[in-house]
């Protein structure tokens, strides 16, 4: 009886798990987000937020992004990592068998037996063996290792989704700023044509004496003030087409080759005016970023456990069976057969400055975390607010271009009917111009402030669907062939 309680203790111990229990720190939320309203249609395709502005061409960015971007490439070969650390955690708890066939032959020399007429020997060994080892997990450390393993995993699927939702916002601000600029681009133009004619005009006046030097020059500064802009804000868009090249994972020349981005200015594009409701704590399940930062919590706070386990004795069972003979024939035979069981117990010198160590790195996570917290919740309040104030200054800006193109309408009236100096026109112009280019901006700023808000309050993912134990399609791109280029499908423009 004693020596079936000896075999029977370590197992019924094995229950036993060292180091504190996981618990997610207090956050002290607020009571509300200050949202600007509640939005049915968009909460019902949270997760396809940007198809809510009906444009064809960035749709089809965005799923070449989440398909081609080298950034989500390498987020999920690090979920793969980690999903296969945990399947050897895992495995580590199931008892191992390792098996061994091996065969020598050795010659004794008649010199070491030590006496006269000795004669050489010369034998054969063969053996076939078994083994079987187990740790019981006396003190919980296995269990530890497997739970911070599982943390880590969940950590790098929730990094991954939250660089899958970085990189779909990038796309959108990006696309956003790049019609933008081309907007800015067209309405240069359009005013450096409209300028090379003025000069025109004025120069046939100028040589028809009926205006002096001074308004000829001014048309002509006004002019070139307007060329002068056209270099940077083309420079700006050939960085704006590589930074969405890099984006999408492609060249931007050969994404721009196959891409028709069409006429479609920001302008028709279907504004977002209002939003899904969320509340504090629906936040803190919805934003992968704190996902991410409470397993990482987690799994430091399962190392704990691991260091003060790993200080105590480790029970060890082994068990070896096989077959020795100097015959290969003979192995399978009974009279060759050979076993062991044994059991031992190892004891470990490590400190406490290791659980002290460990302690420490879960302060810092847990720190880490509540900093993920308190930076989501201020992004929100920041996106919140930009996004009332880019809907204000659109409204704003199109009543000053009202009101500009009624002032160079009546300054030109006023100059064509002597009243007035052809520098009040040109002011006029000038204001004009630089309030379409305005306008251009704030529209651009307008969609990006609802991507920014989407982005912060956790949009473009579903929690529910991601599967930590299997291959999760969120956060696995389509895999393909080293070294090759995925193509880019040719799109056109809808409109």
């Amino acid at each position: 009886m004693s020596r079936l309680i000896l075999w029977v203790l370590p197992l019924l111990l094995a229950g036993c798990m060292l180091g504190p229990q996981h618990a997610v720190p207090d956050t002290q939320l607020p009571p509300a987000l200050p949202v600007a309203g509640e939005g049915d249609a968009i909460a019902r395709d949270w997760r396809s937020w940007w198809q809510q502005f009906n444009d064809p061409v960035l749709d089809h960015l965005v799923g070449s992004a989440t398909l081609a971007n080298l950034d989500l490439q390498q987020q999920a070969a690090r979920v793969r990592a980690a999903r296969a650390q945990l399947g050897f955690e895992r495995f580590q708890q199931w008892p191992r068998l390792d098996l061994e066939a091996g065969a020598s032959r050795e010659k004794t020399p008649a010199s070491s037996f030590g006496f006269p007429g000795a004669a050489s020997n010369t034998q054969s060994l063969f053996s076939l063996t078994a083994a079987l080892g187990y740790e019981v997990d006396l003190w919980g450390r296995l269990a530890r290792v497997e739970e911070g393993a599982e943390a880590q995993l969940a950590a790098s699927v929730y990094g991954a989704e939250a660089m899958r939702l970085t990189v779909i916002a990038d796309v959108v601000n990006t696309y956003f700023e790049l019609r933008a600029q081309q907007r800015a681009v067209e309405i240069t133009e359009a005013a450096i044509a409209d300028r090379e004619r003025a000069v025109d005009l004025q120069q046939i006046r100028y040589d028809a004496g009926l205006v002096d030097r001074l308004t000829l020059l001014q048309a002509q500064s006004d002019l070139e003030s307007a060329r002068t802009q056209l270099p940077d804000q083309r420079e700006r868009l050939t960085q704006l087409e590589s930074a969405l090249g890099i984006l999408i994972g492609h060249d931007a020349r050969q994404l721009f080759e196959n891409l028709d981005l069409g006429d479609t200015r920001l302008a028709d594009l279907d504004a977002i005016e209002s939003l899904p409701a969320v509340l504090p704590s629906e936040m803190l399940q919805r934003r992968p970023d704190i996902r991410a930062a409470e397993q990482t919590l987690r799994a430091a706070n399962a190392a704990i456990g691991e260091v003060m386990a790993s200080r105590l004795p480790a029970l060890n069972l082994t068990a070896l069976i096989g077959s020795i003979s100097s015959e290969a024939s003979d192995l399978l035979i009974g009279d060759a057969e050979a076993w062991r069981l044994g059991a031992s117990v190892l004891g470990s010198s490590s400190s406490r400055w290791g659980v002290r160590a460990a302690e420490a790195e879960r302060d810092l996570a847990e720190l880490q975390y509540l900093a993920t917290v308190q930076t989501a919740f201020a992004e929100v309040r920041d996106a919140l607010a930009a996004f009332d104030a880019a809907h204000e200054r659109v409204d704003a800006v199109r009543r000053q271009i009202d009101v500009l193109g009624d002032t160079e309408e009546l300054a030109q009236v006023r100059y064509d009917g002597g009243e007035s100096i052809f520098l009040e026109v040109l002011d006029a112009r000038r204001a004009l111009l630089d309030a379409e280019l305005a306008l251009a901006t704030a529209e651009q700023q307008r969609l990006t402030a609802a991507a920014t808000l989407f982005k912060a309050l956790g949009g473009g993912w579903d929690p529910d669907a991601v599967d930590l134990e299997g291959g999760d399609a969120l956060v696995e791109p389509a895999e393909r062939e080293p070294g090759s280029r995925t193509a880019v499908p040719e799109v056109r423009a809808s409109r």
